[in-house]
């Protein structure tokens, strides 16, 4: 049980490891053992549309269950997407599609960032939200990336 469990952990670093990139953090609460509980900002690029760049902002939990993985990090999440460069997309788009999973305990529960395509107003609108196997958080953030009216979004 003990090496299933390390295994998961270690490949659940590893999976979001590579996706995010953190820009900084605040701490929140003095943990006397182990990380303090913080705030961390993370960017995250658009797989699929090259040129725009979303800022999460998330609670992580410190203490020694913090520190060594097993905690359960708060629902609350909130997201900022721009655009930071000339857009590109890379073939055509779904109507809605996860782009961006983040785990946020050992099991069962992750911070998730899902893009929807709003063709009426040429914009890219970017949702965050918490589930649980079980049950999940109505707690969510949302935000748009407008899309210059000259170039339409390919959707599939």
């Amino acid at each position: 049980m003990y090496k299933l469990l390390s295994a998961a952990f270690v490949l659940g670093v590893a999976c979001t490891a590579a996706q995010a990139e953190t820009i900084g953090s605040v701490d929140t609460v003095f943990k006397l053992i182990g990380p303090d509980h913080k705030i961390v900002v993370e960017a995250y690029d658009d797989p699929r549309v090259a040129g725009v760049s979303c800022y999460l902002s998330r609670a992580k939990t410190g203490g020694i269950k913090g520190a060594v993985g097993l905690a359960e990090d708060k629902a609350d999440a909130a997201v900022a997407c721009r655009q930071v460069g000339p857009l590109q997309f890379k073939g055509k788009l779904p109507r809605q599609e996860e782009v961006f999973t983040e785990r946020a305990s050992i099991f069962f529960k992750h911070v998730r960032v899902v893009r929807m395509v709003d063709s009426k107003r040429n914009a890219l609108v970017y949702l965050v939200y918490s589930d649980r196997l079980i049950e999940g958080s109505p707690k969510n953030s949302v935000t748009a990336v407008a899309v210059p009216g000259d170039q339409p979004i390919p959707v599939r």
